[in-house]
């Protein structure tokens, strides 16, 4: 079993520098340029050799040093740090929910982003949260999240646009004149 373990270690220790240099170009494609990531495979006391500990360690800004996913990375950067990982990675979950994925992006980034994302759903479905015309428009379906109140009472709802309605939409998140007919051959050409 140990032979083994030592076996399974090694070839955590090899694949760990590929995998690193993978997610570093699509970070850039997620406008992450710059970036830096080193994937530390290390052992526990009790099992060693075995590369049972591993960690990514990240660097999203030029000069600044590596420090752990989670303590280094702002939610946005999270998220691009997940879908570049399910992009590189094979398997995952049949459903995935990224929450403003493109925190932070915009222009030709944004589009990636979408692109990205698109890409990751066609073997499955993702929900994304997004506020950026560029990544909506790439989502076969499209739902707005609409707060109603009376005065008294505040009602989310969640609704369904037609092809119509999603021009409309892209066209306000975009200018916020859902009206404007540039907005929305802008929002049709997206």
């Amino acid at each position: 079993a140990r032979e083994e373990g030592r076996r399974v270690g090694s070839a955590r220790r090899a694949a760990a520098p590929l995998l690193a240099e993978r997610l570093v170009v699509l970070l850039g494609d997620l406008a992450l340029p710059g970036s830096r990531v080193e994937v530390e495979v290390s052992d526990r006391s009790a099992a060693p050799g075995e590369g049972d500990e591993v960690e990514l360690l990240l660097s999203t800004n030029p000069g600044a040093p590596l420090g752990g996913l989670g303590k280094v990375a702002s939610g946005g950067e999270l998220s691009r740090v997940m879908l570049a990982l399910r992009l590189v990675l094979t398997g995952g979950p049949d459903v995935m929910v990224f929450d403003e994925v493109d925190a932070g992006v915009g222009g030709e980034a944004a589009t990636a982003v979408g692109a990205a994302l698109a890409r990751l759903a066609e073997d499955r479905q993702v929900l994304v949260v997004t506020h950026l015309p560029q990544v909506a428009a790439f989502a076969d379906q499209h739902l707005k999240v609409v707060k109603r109140s009376d005065g008294t009472t505040t009602l989310t709802e969640v609704e369904e646009l037609s092809d119509e309605a999603r021009v409309i939409e892209l066209s306000r998140m975009m200018t916020g004149q859902p009206d404007s007919s540039t907005a929305r051959d802008h929002a049709q050409e997206l």
